[in-house]
């Protein structure tokens, strides 16, 4: 079995603007998918917000192993039920990549504890993607930098907790720079944030971008799926001989007690 790959997206631009529809037919999620999909080591499917549950139940949460995350304009629009359903499953082991506007996303700035802003300017600007971090299997089969003819520049201050690591750094056009490419650990899962991928340009059909995102992928599957249900130990299962001192305020049955 190959590693499963879910790719989310809020399916609004491709539909209500005809210049996007020009760039991305099928949406950019199929978009995303179809440049994934290209390694065999790679299963695919897609969700989009319009679907029940956003196409995000407890089963398809279950079965897979990254789930990627593209959204912009209707972030509120998400439920919080389902953000929370996924912020489970990230603390469970699931991989997250979240990308572009995804910054703002209710899940990204959940599990980051902040408001995720940062400068933007929409001008068609060359982004330059330098590699800061070249033993990163992310970056695994790219050069010391690599180019986006037409991009949204984002820039700093990006309001993000200090990141475990930092794989790209973005230079524009107009002079900005951004940390684009940063990952993180949050519970057991693997989270990748990746900058570039704007609905107005063809960026997720550049070969070093769908490159970066498969390596994403592979990174982010932990293969792991561990359940965070706060047991309560036994007295008679702890490792060593305990004299039970004191009164416990936990009995069966009660809030609290597990």
């Amino acid at each position: 079995m190959g590693i499963r790959a879910t790719v989310w997206g809020e399916n609004i631009h491709e539909r209500s603007n005809a210049e996007v529809k020009k760039i991305y037919p099928d949406g950019m999620h199929t978009c995303i998918a179809n440049g994934l999909s290209d390694d065999p080591e790679i299963e695919t499917r897609t969700a989009v917000l319009q679907e029940f549950e956003h196409g995000l139940s407890k089963e398809t949460l279950l079965h897979t192993d990254v789930l990627i995350w593209w959204g912009h304009c209707a972030h509120q629009e998400v439920s919080d039920e389902i953000v929370h359903r996924v912020q489970e499953r990230v603390w469970e082991g699931m991989g997250l990549i979240v990308l572009h506007s995804g910054h703002y996303s209710k899940i990204f700035k959940k599990l980051m504890g902040t408001s995720c802003s940062l400068t933007w300017r929409e001008a068609g600007e060359k982004e330059r993607l330098w590699v800061v971090n070249p033993a990163h299997p992310i970056v695994k089969g790219i050069d010391r930098y690599f180019e986006v003819e037409n991009s949204e520049m984002y820039g700093e201050p990006f309001i993000i907790p200090t990141p475990d690591e930092v794989i790209f750094i973005s230079w524009f056009e107009g002079g900005e720079v951004f940390r684009s490419g940063v990952t993180y650990r949050r519970g057991a899962g693997n989270i990748f944030y990746f900058g570039s991928g704007h609905e107005s340009y063809p960026i997720y059909y550049n070969e070093s971008v769908k490159l970066v995102l498969k390596n994403a992928v592979k990174w982010a599957a932990t293969g792991l799926r561990w359940i965070d249900n706060c047991p309560n130990i036994p007295v008679e299962k702890a490792p060593e001989k305990i004299v039970i001192k004191g009164h416990s305020v936990h009995k069966p049955g009660e809030a609290g007690f597990k």
